[in-house]
This record gives structure tokens, sequence and C-alpha cells, in this order.
């Protein structure tokens, strides 16, 4: 799931921008009481100007939260929202959390921009989301990987598989790259998700076999030479303290947006495949401002809205008239905007019985106790602290 520079901005800066908006509004009185929206979101995945702009046209004032995973959306939704009036789950989190009545239906008759959303994305969620009568798509984009070309190539050569899983899941490979720096987004589910892919076989695998021995043959072997992050990997990446990062497209994308100079970074689609996700806006059980809630959704999917959105955190909207206002940097990458042919290769995540998420849950925790923390310095703690031999 930028999910954090993820992708996007410092997570001070939507506050700041917030807070001066405040003061603009402070000094108007009002008979009634101020409307509120409160937003609970990834971390730096949105344009905050935009929340700005919202604020001045409809005088709804917005409290934006944010969170760095899945899991942490997820307990959040569990206890009926907590305060909150709009929450971002990726799609196959929220298929899971649908089935026990966690979400309010939308009124769609509220939402005068939803014929503008591309037919194709709504039938694929729908497939989670029956009827698409809880969430909207707010982005999409894949989990691939990101790389500082020049650093790379000085540690695997030229004919370095750039454009394989094999980068980072092969022990021999993340052993050397872990000297000029390896994390990993702290998404269990994707990385799980990518490392049964890997082994060959289906990716939302029902068997919990196939995600003991993407633990056992691939993850634990390599844990020794990463780092598991989730909140600064990109600006990492740009700044030249990582070379390699296993994350989401719009962060990389950003990233390379933002590089130091000197710093030549890539994204790469992997060939064995890579998922897609959709990340959805949705209505937690007990919001309170779900006519504010409404609103936004619908500010969102105005097409220059969505298109000023996408040129900041370069991850593909929903709305197919915002196309033509989009960077052409941003619709003529194949990465962002995949070609029909890496479409096919494209796998989304599903739902997955509860002793299947047991095994991902407690192998991704004995990762996390095996990988090693970023040094203050260029590269993984595990150079100096285990001499970094491969794994046999």
């Amino acid at each position: 799931m930028f999910k954090n520079f993820a992708a996007r901005i410092p997570t001070y800066w939507p506050s700041a921008l917030l807070a001066i908006s405040c003061l603009l509004c402070s000094g108007s009185s009002s008979a009634t009481e101020q409307r509120e929206l409160r937003i609970y979101n990834w971390s730096d995945y949105i344009d905050a100007e935009l929340l700005v702009r919202f604020e001045a046209e409809t005088g709804i004032k917005v409290v934006y939260d944010t969170y760095d995973s899945n899991l942490e959306v997820e307990q959040i939704i569990l206890k009926g929202g907590q305060g909150y009036d709009l929450v971002v789950p990726s799609i196959d989190f929220m298929g899971k959390q649908l089935k026990k009545g966690y979400f309010q239906r939308l009124d769609t008759a509220r939402l005068k921009n939803y014929p503008k959303l591309d037919p194709k994305l709504m039938k694929q969620v729908s497939e989670l989301d029956i009827q698409n009568a809880h969430g909207i798509p707010y982005m999409w984009g894949t989990t691939g990987i990101g790389y500082n070309i020049n650093k790379v190539r000085e540690v695997l050569g030229a004919d370095a598989p750039t454009d394989s899983w094999s980068l980072v899941f092969n022990p021999a490979n993340v052993a050397k790259l872990s000297a000029c720096g390896v994390s990993v987004i702290d998404a269990p589910y994707e990385v799980f998700a990518a490392a049964v892919n890997y082994l060959g076989r289906n990716p939302n695998s029902p068997r919990t076999q196939d995600y003991q021995d993407a633990s056992e043959k691939l993850l634990k072997k390599i844990a020794p030479y990463i780092s598991i992050n989730a909140s600064d990997y990109n600006e990492r990446l740009a700044q030249g303290d990582l070379c390699v990062v296993i994350g989401y497209s719009g962060d990389i994308y950003q990233a390379m947006a933002e590089a130091a100079e000197g710093v030549e970074l890539a994204y790469a689609i992997p060939r064995e495949g890579a998922q897609m996700w959709v990340d959805m806006l949705a209505i937690p059980e007990l919001a309170r401002n779900v006519d504010e809630a409404h609103e936004f959704i619908d500010f969102l999917l105005r097409p220059d809205v969505a298109a000023a959105n996408t040129n900041y955190i370069w991850y593909p909207n929903p709305v197919l008239d915002s196309i033509p206002l989009i960077d052409k940097e941003i619709t003529s990458d194949k990465s962002i905007y995949p070609t029909p042919q890496v479409l096919s290769k494209l796998y989304t995540g599903n739902l997955r019985k509860a002793k299947v998420r047991r095994v991902i849950e407690d192998g991704w925790n004995e990762v996390m106790e095996i990988s090693q923390p970023l040094s203050k310095e260029t590269g993984n703690a595990a150079v100096a602290d285990q001499g970094a031999q491969p794994s046999s």
C-alpha cells in the first residue's frame, strides 16, 4: 500500500497546512457547530494541499491521522472505527472485515462523480466488496523492487537480476547487497505472497505448507541481511542510504523524484509477477460524520482533484476522466500504468483462512526478530555484525 514519503510528504506537512487553514477559518463566527471529518489514511498518501482546498470549499474541518500498515488500520476498524469517519484499507483486508459488518453501505446517490469510476477496476474490487456496496477505490499500484542502479551494478555487476525477485530472495545476492542497504516493506501478507509466487506456487494459496516453505526456504534465509521498514524506506532510498527495497510503486517513484544528486533509481515489476493492490475509501461502522465522509469521497473523485493527487503521489487513481490531466511522465510509464502483458502477470490479494493468517503473522514475527536494523550510515547493520556470508 506513496504509502510513505510514503509516498509522500513529511508527516508534519499535512498538519502544518491544516493548522494554517484552521487559523484562517477561526476568525469567522457561525451560528451552528463546525462540521468535522476525521480521516485515517496511510502516511503521506495524499497531496496535503487538497485537504486545505476541501476545507476552504466546504467549511468542514479535517482531522487527519496516519498509519503505516494494514494491521494498524485493522485494529481501528475492528473497534468500530474509534471515532474515524473515513479509512483507507486495502481491498483484501477490507473484504475480510466486510463479512463481519464493520463498514457502512455507501449512498452512491450522494456521489455525483460515481459514474466516472473505471468499470474494470470496480468489477475487480466487487469480487470482495459485493456490488461495490461499501467502498470506493482510492488508488492502486504494485509491490515490486526499487533499486539504486549504480550501487547494484557495483555489487553484482552489469547482469544483476534487477527484473527478478531473485535480486532479494536469493541469499547470495542479498548478502552482498546488504553492504549498501536492503529494506523490505513491513507488509507481511504481500511479502509472503511474493515469496510463495517466487517458489512457483499460488500467491493466494490456501495451503499453510506453502507459506511455511516461503518462510523456511526464503524469508528466514535472507532475514539477516535485510531491514524491515514501513516509515522511511523511500527517503533512505532517495538519499542513497539503501540500494534495494521491496516496496510500493508510488513510494519508489516519489523517491526517484526526490533523489539526491548522483542517486539514480529505478523501479521494476519482477518478471515472475507481483501483487496489484487497491486501497479503498470506506466508512467505518460507527462513524458519526457520514455526510461529510460522502462529500470528501465525491471531492476526491472529481477529475481535477484525482489528477492533482496522482501527480503528487504517483499512483494511478480510478477516475478515467482524470487521465488527460495527469502528467505524461506518469501515464507513459509502464511500471505505473502497466501494459496488458505486464497486467497479465499481476495477482491481487485475497481472503485467507485464519490458519494461513497465523502462519504468515508468526513467520513474519520470526523474520523481524532475525532481521537487522538499519545502521546510521549506508547499509545494514548485519554487515558489520555478522560478516554477511551467503546462506547455503
